[in-house]
């Protein structure tokens, strides 16, 4: 009760009402004094553009293997400078500069390299990869394994 003698006794816009009428008195002077903000519109998330997805058609299948460290620094056949921290391999016959998704068949972990090299030249290996390559896939500990190849065939130049 002490509310609602407090409640008529606040300064209202308009005629001040009997303590019997303030709860309604109350409620239209609050009424009136809220502003009520139009609601936002909902937020429309745009999708960015999707990315485009890359293509591989695959070439074969193999055995890959690694260079070894002390090649770090040596002119790989394309001319450029051999980095085992990079993500390159070696290939007889694929142009130099071609993407290559190499997925190592064990653990179906994938790694993209750049071909930079001609090789492997030993056993019947089909891919020789970076050591940054072979440990994305898998491969350092065992040094060697089975290995899916497929060549990138939608590259940012053909779109």
């Amino acid at each position: 009760m002490a509310a609602l003698a407090m409640a008529a006794t606040l300064p209202l816009a308009g005629p001040v009402l009997a303590e019997t009428d303030a709860p309604a008195a109350v409620l239209a002077a609050v009424d009136s004094a809220i502003t009520i903000a139009p609601r936002p519109a909902p937020a429309v998330e745009v999708a960015p553009e999707a990315a485009a997805t890359p293509q591989f058609e695959t070439i074969g299948e193999g055995m890959a293997s690694y260079y070894g460290r002390e090649f770090a620094g040596s002119r790989t056949a394309s001319g450029a400078r051999f980095d085992p921290a990079a993500l390159t391999a070696a290939h007889r016959t694929l142009p130099f500069g071609t993407q290559v998704q190499v997925t190592n068949e064990a653990t179906g972990d994938s790694v993209i390299v750049t071909i930079n090299d001609r090789g492997p030249f030993h056993g019947n290996r089909v891919i020789d990869l970076s050591r940054a390559a072979a440990d994305e896939i898998g491969l350092t500990r065992a040094g060697r394994g089975m290995v899916q190849l497929a060549v990138l065939t939608d590259t940012p130049s053909n779109n």
